[in-house]
């Protein structure tokens, strides 16, 4: 893969994963209501998830595609589902207070986040029709996989330290719904969004 090819992978995933997402909106609410090192393991099944999901797709590319065509809807309204979920734990949540059977977020819970994203399914699939075009070399798949995960993992990272700081000032009862009432409105929004999009 030719850096100026690598550049404009950049130039192109940059954006899409800084911009306001399903996982960019539950890490910036976690990192808020339990701050930075209680995501890691969310952070960590997400994007474990995100290079295996993405390799598999690139290595099928074509089989994947009118998979994803098949059950795009079907996987759509699930993650929808599931946001809205998350949306729901977080309006109903109060003041984080920090105890030992706190765990935060867990692996689980970013693995499944990735499964059901159907931004991340939009994004995989534009990415490789974009850059893959007809050289299908197993390097050229790894190495479009990792540059894609590194870039997501990176804007999930920093979305987590925003809302950790964030959630610094309003880790008591007095601020802790309302702080709570923005997140759970994000990730309910998302989650209506979600089933609007359309794959290309």
């Amino acid at each position: 893969m030719k850096f100026v090819e690598i550049v404009a992978l950049l130039v192109f995933l940059f954006p899409l994963a800084f911009s306001p997402g399903p996982g960019n909106m539950f890490f910036a609410a976690s990192g808020a209501k339990f701050g930075f090192k209680k995501t890691l393991s969310a952070n960590f099944g997400y994007h474990l998830a995100t290079i295996i999901v993405t390799l598999l797709i690139g290595l099928g590319f074509g089989f994947f595609f009118s998979f994803i065509e098949d059950y795009y809807e079907y996987i759509k309204i699930i993650g929808s589902i599931y946001v809205i979920f998350l949306s729901y734990k977080f309006l109903k949540a109060g003041a984080y207070k920090s105890t030992t059977r706190d765990i935060g977020t867990t692996f689980t819970d970013g693995v499944i986040l990735l499964i059901f994203n159907p931004k991340a399914y939009v994004i995989i699939s534009l990415m490789f029709t974009i850059f893959l075009n007809n050289n299908q070399s197993l390097l050229k798949i790894i190495l479009i996989s990792i540059i894609f995960t590194l870039n997501n993992c990176l804007s999930f990272t920093l979305w987590t330290i925003f809302g950790d700081l964030l959630g610094t000032k309003f880790r008591n009862e007095a601020y802790a719904k309302k702080l709570n009432y923005v997140f759970a409105t994000s990730l309910f929004l998302v989650g209506l969004w979600m089933l609007f999009i359309k794959i290309n």
